[in-house]
């Protein structure tokens, strides 16, 4: 009765899932465009941020293209409320990451904060979901207390790709240092466009002592 009145869709492409589907259907599953990044050391995500951030790991699940179909997921997950796309995409990293050795001696997942005034208009972050999948994948802590966003700023949606290098390491801090000396963090985020916002949290992340940085997107902007 509950899949004839709210019957299970696709967040790819909305149509009806069958029986043996979950989150996305088996057509779209195929389609996805994945990058494969996790196995190459110089991958499209670590030229965007070289010489900008100081990391150990980079990468990116997904490949992102206007209209496409990684588009309408992440639509989905930020503007419509389907928290589900983070899960997905946050299994599917987390298992592919703990196969790789790279990633084993990573201790904590900390997600791109929302300011709070964006995380009350939107009930929550769109990363929460997707990081907390990764640590429980690596057998990690989960963190999303560590990493503030301080100033409020418009959507990055309707910004040309100028406008949005304009992200400044004041617009982020961290609440306190003592627990995270001298470790392994992964910063992740939904999307990575010109590097900015994550150039921003990571050099904020960098000011606790000793700590290496990694980072992990479900998508990156061609």
């Amino acid at each position: 009765m509950l899949n004839l009145f709210f019957p299970k869709v696709c967040l790819a492409c909305d149509g009806h899932l069958g029986d043996n589907e979950e989150f996305i259907c088996t057509i779209c599953r195929h389609e996805l465009p994945i990058t494969k990044f996790h196995s190459e050391e110089e991958n499209a995500v670590a030229k965007r941020l070289y010489g900008r951030v100081n990391f150990k790991n980079a990468t990116a699940l997904l490949w992102f293209n206007k209209k496409g179909i990684v588009q309408h997921l992440l639509h989905n997950l930020k503007y419509k409320g389907h928290e589900d796309v983070g899960v997905f995409l946050g299994q599917w990293l987390g298992d592919e990451l703990s196969n790789i050795t790279s990633y084993n001696d990573i201790d904590v997942v900390v997600p791109v904060p929302l300011h709070k005034s964006r995380l009350r208009q939107r009930g929550y972050n769109q990363t929460d979901k997707f990081g907390r999948e990764i640590a429980k994948a690596l057998g990690i802590e989960f963190n999303s207390k560590i990493l503030i966003k301080t100033k409020a700023t418009a959507t990055q949606v309707f910004k040309d790709r100028l406008k949005r290098i304009v992200t400044h390491e004041s617009d982020f801090s961290v609440a306190e240092t003592s627990s995270l000396k001298g470790k392994h963090i992964l910063l992740v985020d939904d999307i990575i466009t010109t590097g900015a916002t994550i150039e921003a949290c990571s050099n904020a992340l960098l000011t606790i002592e000793g700590v290496t940085i990694s980072i992990a997107t479900m998508a990156i902007a061609e």
